[in-house]
């Protein structure tokens, strides 16, 4: 055949190929969904039943299906109106509808009025709570295909700040949006496997995930630390009022409000819809607030199997205000071409007695009094809701005793297709289940505009080169900086400006400290091998003196197992403890303006060989041995802003009611230490194949031995002790959002022949109005020194956090995330009286701030209080 032919032919095909396609993608349905007076409905559900499959109308009410030409059955449906259903033809164009939805009209029963009747709603929420694990579990296995659409505007910003957001390209009342489409699939118990096939984004972050917004199910008694509707204990946090029900679709609908006993965080108010005779949910519409921000959440079920029902969309809305920043976010979420795989244990028909209000049959009862499995379930015909619980839980609890991993929570499989990235307008506009609103429209121009430019001006290797290839910068010698050299090697500046400070023993000192690092990397072993060299100098003024210290570590690492050892050494000063109670920040703020010299240092030169590994998540344990001679240091300086008759530094030998002159005496000692760390029954979290541990569903048990090495040749005055201790570290959240948190040493020296100040145990102690970080990590009032001993010791502090106490019996509170806590602590060595702190706080104030008031007692009798200041419990900063 002649080759010109051939390209005809080619072409020609090409051709036909290309109207077939116009023909598929050229049709369908489109339209409007409204109620009657004519305002658009946002996120209405438009389900084809012959298709199985459906998308939501967007905040505009619009909706359209791309449908090859046949006869279609539309449903749509909306919280709060009747559905409506229309048989539609599609030809050879698109068929434009529009649906007006009627509201909707709830039958109310008739209740029978008398003092012991209550509310149809406690029988609806009793039987649905008892079959929510079984609806659970039902599925054991799913996959389907999510579109999520993220739209945010901010409405308003401190006027100072405006000019700053417009040149960053941020302007007020402006859609900022993101978009992608994912293949996600579940498996029981909670593993969620993610395959990204496409993102559009107006931002810089790009790891748009739908599997948060739709993994969380409200047959788990939480939702994100959100107590469910349907939670085992609702009925202790809701009330229930029947509102009426519906028929839809051949079922019938009951309609319950959700009211909270307490309004305020962690609890949902609002409606949920419960089908009858299945106690499967319908839909629902409720809200709740999380740190002064309001958070709604929508969700519009579908039959998706015998008896299956799951969401078909999702709408999940976010406002508030942040110092002045004002906004909200909304996202919707909606699922398509869903394929579910049934647990065959649990394709059961039993109907649900409620024991309460119905008669029990006596077949039943007979039934109830035995040990049930589930297979026992399979053919019969009833059973009380206590007992179709009781069985569904056995069933669970014995299929996680069956599993390999019990001790992994969830699992997730998260991945980002390489052309995700690289989609064009013409292929969202064939995917997108909802249509873009106009400001969604404007504000993806407005960010092609801007992407232009910025891509004009370098193109993404010179960006990536300059990040990687810092250049050097006189400020980061302060600052802190780091340079890439390639081929694993690097180096930088700590961040020097937090090394300038003043105290009494070296007057104003400045610090300066760096690293030097050579790393190879293996990805497919997930295994690292460093080495690091970091040297730090210091210098005082006063003291006229230089020290310095340097730290060879060699690393190495493989999944989440680590091993190191390295070699320390030099002449330094320290804190006498060593866990640096004081900031030297802090302390220099209280010298010069206060005359208040509460750090206390000593020299110490030495050098130190040290090794730590942490075979697994769960343990650790660290050896070191290290020879010092280490020296008490005088005040060289007096200098203050603040003079006050009276007022003087103290000395910076430490107030102590038990230690001697000899425990400040120089000497030369050897010590070992080993420290070890263990989490019993640590749970984790598997993300592509990489085990993250839990903390928080463990205690932290520590054991500390310590020893002064005698008789090895450095003379009597060498330290000879041996100290023991055994600690326990635990929180555990009680009810809605009331968490219990403690932290508990005991121990003791059993040998304390020859036994120096800076080996004494110390006590995380507190003297300024500013809190450390952390509930259970230190004293608030106690001295710094005062209660340091060389014998044995008990330290407790515990944390309590309300939900609600007294301020936050006020709703108003309670919705801008304050938090009420109280403390008490105490301590006793052998030496020290009975000491107790007491104390309140208000916490997460303005999201950020706690402020904390403690008073304090010896043997019973009062002896100081204190105001404390510091950041918000739930802030955590390493």
């Amino acid at each position: 055949m002649d080759s010109s032919v051939m390209i005809k032919l080619i072409v020609l095909i090409g051709f036909f190929f290309f109207l077939s396609c116009l023909r598929v993608i050229g049709q369908g349905i489109k339209g409007i969904v409204i109620n009657e007076a004519g305002d658009p409905l946002a996120y209405a559900s438009v389900f084809v039943r012959n298709l199985n499959d459906g998308v939501p109308s967007n905040q505009e009410g619009l909706f359209e299906i791309p449908l090859t030409p046949g006869v279609y059955d539309v449903i749509v449906q909306h919280l709060g109106y009747e559905f409506s259903q229309k048989t539609i033809e599609v030809k050879e164009a698109w068929e434009e509808v529009e649906f007006v939805l009627k509201p909707q009209v709830y039958a109310l029963e008739e209740v029978e009025i008398r003092d012991d009747a209550e509310d149809p709603a406690l029988t609806v929420m009793r039987k649905a709570i008892a079959k929510a694990k079984y609806h659970r579990l039902q599925v054991a296995e799913y996959r389907m295909k999510v579109y999520i659409k993220g739209t945010g505007e901010l409405t308003d910003a401190p006027f100072f700040m405006r000019r700053k957001l417009q040149e960053e390209g941020l302007e007020l009342n402006e859609a900022y949006t993101s978009e992608s489409v994912s293949e996600v699939v579940f498996r029981q118990p909670n593993e969620i496997s993610e395959r990204v096939i496409s993102i559009r984004s107006t931002g810089e972050n790009n790891q748009t995930s739908p599997a948060p917004y739709i993994g969380a199910s409200f047959y788990a008694d939480k939702i994100n630390d959100i107590v469910s509707p349907l939670s085992r204990s609702a009925f202790v946090y809701y009330r229930f009022r029947h509102e009426g029900t519906f028929y839809e679709n051949g079922v019938l609908v009951n309609k319950i409000r959700v009211v909270p006993r307490s309004r305020g965080e962690q609890v949902f108010e609002g409606h949920i819809y419960i089908i009858e005779d299945l106690w499967a949910i319908h839909s629902l519409d409720l809200k709740t607030s999380f740190m002064g921000f309001a958070i709604g959440v929508r969700q519009q079920y579908v039959k998706v199997g015998e008896n299956v029902w799951m969401p078909l969309t999702h709408v999940y809305s976010f406002s508030g205000n942040f110092f002045g920043f004002k906004g909200h976010y909304k996202y919707l979420a909606t699922t398509r071409d869903y394929e579910i795989k049934l647990n065959p244990d649990l394709v059961l028909d039993t109907e649900i007695l409620d024991e309460n209000v119905e008669s029990i049959p006596e077949a039943v009862e007979e039934i109830s009094a035995k040990e049930i499995a589930v297979e026992d379930l399979e053919g019969m015909e009833q059973l009380s809701r206590r007992d179709f619980r009781k069985v569904i839980n056995q069933y669970e609890k014995q299929s996680l005793k069956e599993r390999k991993d019990a001790e992994v929570i969830a699992k997730r499989e998260y991945s980002i297709d390489s052309l995700a990235e690289k989609r064009n307008k013409t292929y969202w506009d064939s995917v997108r289940p909802v249509k873009l609103t106009q400001k969604e429209i404007l504000g993806y121009q407005r960010d092609d505009s801007l992407a232009k430019v910025e891509s004009a001006k370098k193109s993404n290797v010179d960006s990536l080169s300059g990040e990687m290839k810092r250049k050097f910068k006189v400020v980061d010698i302060i600052g802190g900086g780091d340079y890439y050299f390639g081929k694993g090697i690097s180096a930088g500046f700590k961040p020097n400006w937090s090394k300038v400070s003043f105290n009494t023993v070296e007057g104003v000192k400045l610090g300066f400290g760096g690293y030097f690092k050579v790393e190879r990397k293996d990805s497919v072993f997930q295994s690292s091998s460093s080495w690091r060299i970091s040297p730090e100098v210091r210098y005082g003024f006063s003291s006229h003196q230089f020290y310095g210290v340097v730290d060879f570590k060699r690393s190495w690492t493989h999944m989440r197992r680590q091993m190191s050892y390295g070699l320390k050494g030099g002449s330094y000063i320290y804190q006498f403890n060593s866990e640096d109670p004081i900031n030297e920040q802090v302390n220099a703020f209280y010298s010069l303006f206060f005359r208040q010299n509460y750090m206390k240092l000593y020299d110490k030169k030495f050098i130190q060989l040290y090794f730590e590994h942490k075979p697994s998540e769960a343990f650790s344990y660290q050896l070191s041995m290290s020879y010092a001679n280490r020296n008490t240091l005088e005040n060289s300086n007096d200098y203050s802003f603040y003079h006050k008759a009276g007022r003087v530094y103290t000395s910076n030998r430490p107030g102590n009611i038990e230690a001697g002159d000899g425990a400040f005496a120089s000497n030369e000692s050897l010590i070992l230490d080993w420290n070890m760390e263990w989490r019993p029954g640590l749970k984790y979290y598997v993300r592509n194949n990489e085990r993250h541990p839990l903390n928080s569903t463990a205690p932290l048990i520590s054991f500390v031995y310590r020893k002064g090495l005698a008789n090895t040749g450095l003379g009597e005055e060498a330290a000879d002790f041996d100290q023991l201790e055994l600690g326990v570290k635990h929180g555990f959240k009680l009810g809605v959002s009331g968490k219990l948190d403690f932290n508990v040493k005991a121990g003791g020296f059993i040998n304390n022949k020859n036994l120096y100040f800076m080996d004494y145990k110390h006590f995380g102690g507190n003297r300024t109005i500013f809190s450390n970080m952390g509930t259970v990590n230190n004293y608030r009032l106690l001295g710094y020194y005062k209660y340091s001993t060389g014998g044995n010791y008990l330290s407790s502090i515990v944390h309590y956090q309300f939900r609600k106490f007294l301020l936050t019996q006020f709703p108003v509170l309670r919705f801008s995330g304050i938090r009420e806590n109280l403390f008490f602590n105490y301590l006793k060595t052998e030496v020290s009286p009975h000491y107790w702190e007491v104390g309140y706080s208000l916490d997460n104030l303005f999201r950020l701030f706690r402020v904390e008031f403690g008073l304090g007692f010896e043997d019973g009798d009062y002896q100081k209080n204190g105001l404390r200041l510091g950041i918000a419990s739930f802030i955590n900063i390493n």
